[in-house]
């Protein structure tokens, strides 16, 4: 006997009336008109089944300290640095803790069931660093949490020296941080940046991790250390393992260095995150008109074969003062501002926080096929363009085949002569 049995769902790809099958925790079979003996029976009356969201970019250390020690007043990138640097003094283990674990029951609620977080490794007592693995411990049993070692003030800048931060950088990875984080064009110079992306790179390469880089964030042209990241990556055979992460000054180099630079990345089989609520608010701060959008170049970077996956980064901190945990926003904002509006580039837009970011984090088990884990989300659309159209409502959230959050479907009634009672949106 099956244990639950989902009927009568619209998957992602279009294909309707179709069942899902699970037994203990694993999906055994997915098949239209499915009929057979279950624990429990779910009717999904036509709406659609999806893989869990997944962000592939975000800073779970900084999460909800929105106004602490005050609000970033210009909005900037660098205000925001500056007011993390000014908080890290004041954090404690305990208030980090319990604001991420807040987080993370909003992400539960919105279907976020993976989440990659960057970790600011630059405070020698790695107050955040301890903080997350307990926080990734304790959300394990319905949350996947990967952490990033970043070296938030830049890996070679510290005060005692270059070897400062590098060095707290290791002790996170030895306490099991999982990903090897960077911030290039951060450093003082841009030889440092090249350098740090060298550094950085062997010493995934040595520990065999993975790789994820804040790289090339400004609306600055001659920023390229994205090209740095390439090389690296096929000097040291990293392919498929290393991450761009932001990429926004590709919104704002010439179009002849792009046609050498992104068949560079695909080469090297690059992941690029944008973070389309974040490259927006941020980027183009210098220009008064025309003002440039910042996102990088997604739809470019798509057609020739690099997988482009979006990511939340922030949620009401230093450097937004916005934020739900939902990534059907993100992917909302990043459809407009990739100008995106095409079927298959609104699908495309979709697929960045479902399948394409959990290709980022390296996620085994995921998906809606036999074997994968019995992980989705029933929404309240009836695919995945009318999902972001309404952002839309989280009717069930399944972990290993449990319903772990619900939400009653979402209807706003009417008093209108001669017209329907209620209405929900869809079509």
């Amino acid at each position: 006997m099956l244990d639950l049995l989902i009927t009568n769902a619209t998957l992602a790809d279009g294909r309707t009336h179709m069942s899902v099958a699970i037994r203990a925790g694993t999906i055994v079979e997915v098949a239209a008109g499915l009929c057979a003996p279950a624990v429990q029976t779910i009717d999904a009356q036509g709406y659609l089944l999806t893989p869990p969201f997944v962000d592939a970019h975000f800073h779970m250390d900084a999460t909800l300290s929105y106004g602490q020690p005050r609000v970033n007043q210009s909005g900037t990138l660098l205000e925001g640095i500056a007011l993390w640097g000014e908080l890290k003094p004041a954090l404690t283990q305990e208030a980090i803790l319990a604001r991420a674990l807040r987080y993370c029951d909003w992400a539960v609620a919105k279907g976020l069931l993976a989440i990659r977080s960057h970790v600011d490794v630059c405070d020698p007592r790695l107050l955040a660093v301890e903080a997350l693995l307990e926080v990734k411990r304790r959300v394990a049993p319905y949350l996947d949490l990967q952490l990033v070692a970043f070296p938030q003030d830049g890996v070679l800048r510290g005060a005692q020296g270059p070897q400062q931060h590098l060095d707290t950088l290791r002790r996170a990875l030895d306490l099991g941080v999982d990903v090897v984080g960077g911030i290039p064009h951060f450093e003082r110079s841009m030889a440092d940046g090249a350098l740090s992306v060298k550094l950085l790179c062997e010493l995934a390469a040595e520990r065999g991790l993975r790789v994820d880089m804040h790289c090339d964030e400004s609306d600055d042209p001659l920023s390229r250390h994205v090209e740095t990241l390439a090389f690296e990556t096929q000097r040291l055979g990293l392919q498929g393992r290393v991450t761009g992460s932001h990429l926004t000054s590709m919104h704002s180099m010439d179009n002849y260095y792009v046609s050498k630079l992104i068949p560079l990345m695909a080469e090297a089989q690059l992941h690029v995150v944008a973070n389309p609520l974040i490259n927006i608010t941020l980027q183009g701060r210098h220009d008064s008109y025309p003002k440039r959008r910042g996102m990088t170049r997604v739809p470019e970077l798509l057609s020739a074969g690099i997988n482009v996956a979006f990511g939340h980064d922030c949620a009401l901190d230093p450097w937004y003062s916005l934020g739900s945990a939902d990534m059907l926003e993100v992917a909302h904002m990043g459809l407009h501002v990739g100008q995106m509006c095409s079927p298959a580039g609104m699908h495309d837009c979709f697929d960045a926080v479902t399948h394409r970011a959990a290709a980022v984090l390296g996620l085994e088990g995921y998906g809606l096929r036999p074997g994968c884990h019995a992980d989705f989300v029933l929404l309240q659309a009836r695919d995945p363009i009318e999902a972001i159209r309404l952002r839309a409502n989280r009717l069930q959230v399944f972990r290993r085949g449990h319903c772990i959050a619900h939400t009653a479907p979402a209807q706003t009634a009417l008093h209108l002569s001669g017209r329907p009672d209620r209405t929900d949106f869809c079509l």
